[in-house]
């Protein structure tokens, strides 16, 4: 059924290459109709008043949890309802639920519930994101080691049994599969990151080669850069191809860090991702990770020796953080929104343009989110 165009006005408008003073976006049937100057169009209007930005709704492809709940213990369409609502609050319209290393009973679970959300059109969920199990033990970070196995011919039937339903992102350590792997994996329509990887040049080499799409979380659980070794990270951030995600809490990765990553990989690669575990949207001050307990503290999630598991970052904080590092609010925001998208091949996303989907989220003068839309339907922030 058709429904009435609906105009936002904002204070500016970022339409995702460009931040735009004073304009009027005009919704209909869930797609964005125009985005102008001044409206001649007679329709219901939301003036969101001054200080306001809007921006394309963010993506996240890399969500654990939200609410209270973990997509590791809950591996259902409930459970993955609250997760997209916790932080559908916080500008987030689209995300992957990820799975970290488990069983591989709790993987096929796992990607039965996101194609039962998906048709049963559940807003915000994308795919999934499986991250493990086929990664390096020696850069396991939180991942438990008892799950960590070799691939095997049948687990590429699993990775891919989603199929066109959604997204499915697996990462993995190159140096950790065998030679096709990668290539079997995108053949199938999987993107394909490097992480929790000592992976190098030739490695690396050889997984581009192969349809390697990125790198997961930047600088954490991956071969650092050195003088006489580049590492995981040395060939992350000189190559041009390929994307990195990265998680901009000030405790996974220095300011100075993000920064360079920022100089070097610019927005069109980097790409913010929250790596959320359940408190976010909650006051919890601890959870369970498959059989280990984790504090929250600060906004920091450790295990308890100290080993960052997941964190308690939003999508809202991730843009405000890196505007607080020195970077600039127009590559922010894009980084949280069209190159994710880009990343996704999902041209529908990340922007504010007739036709595209009308994802989007009002920001205020501190950067918080206000109100979020998902296809055009309003729910407050």
């Amino acid at each position: 059924m058709s429904r009435s165009p609906v105009a936002i006005r904002a204070d500016r408008v970022f339409d995702g290459e460009r931040m735009r003073e004073r304009a009027t976006v005009v919704l209909e049937n869930g797609l964005v109709r125009e985005l102008c100057a001044s409206l001649d169009l007679a329709c219901e209007t939301l003036d969101l008043g001054p200080g306001s930005l809007l921006a394309p709704g963010f993506i996240d492809v890399q969500v654990n949890g939200g609410g209270g709940v973990l997509f590791n213990d809950e591996p259902s369409v409930s459970g993955l309802r609250t997760i997209a609502e916790a932080h559908r609050r916080f500008g987030t319209t689209g995300l992957l639920p990820t799975l970290i290393s488990d069983r591989r009973e709790m993987i096929a679970r796992a990607i039965a519930a996101v194609r039962e959300a998906l048709e049963a059109r559940v807003p915000g969920i994308l795919g999934i994101h499986l991250e493990g199990p086929f990664i390096n033990p020696r850069r396991k970070g939180a991942h438990p080691a008892g799950c960590i196995v070799e691939i095997t011919e049948g687990d590429i039937d699993l990775l891919a049994s989603l199929g066109p339903a959604g997204t499915t992102l697996v990462t993995l350590a190159p140096e950790c599969v065998p030679p096709g792997t990668i290539r079997e994996l995108t053949r199938r329509g999987i993107h394909v990151c490097a992480g929790h990887t000592e992976a190098g040049p030739d490695e690396l080499s050889a997984a581009f080669e192969e349809g390697l799409a990125g790198f997961t979380h930047l600088y954490n659980a991956m071969a650092p850069l050195a003088g006489r070794a580049p590492g995981t990270v040395g060939v992350a951030l000189v190559e041009d191809q390929g994307f990195a995600g990265i998680i901009t809490d000030g405790f996974h990765v220095a300011p100075i860090s993000v920064r360079l990553a920022w100089k070097v990989m610019g927005p069109a690669r980097m790409m913010l991702v929250t790596d959320a575990m359940s408190p976010v949207g909650t006051n919890v001050e601890g959870f369970d990770l498959l059989g280990a307990r984790v504090r929250v503290a600060d906004g920091r999630c450790t295990l308890a020796d100290g080993t960052l598991a997941g964190s308690a970052l939003d999508m809202a904080a991730a843009v405000r953080n890196c505007t607080s590092f020195g970077i600039p609010l127009e590559d922010a925001l894009a980084m949280a929104s069209g190159t994710p998208a880009r990343f996704l091949s999902r041209p529908d996303l990340g922007r504010i343009a007739p036709s595209a989907c009308a994802d989007l989220v009002a920001l205020d003068a501190n950067g918080s989110a206000t109100h979020t839309w998902i296809a055009g339907e309003l729910a407050r922030a």
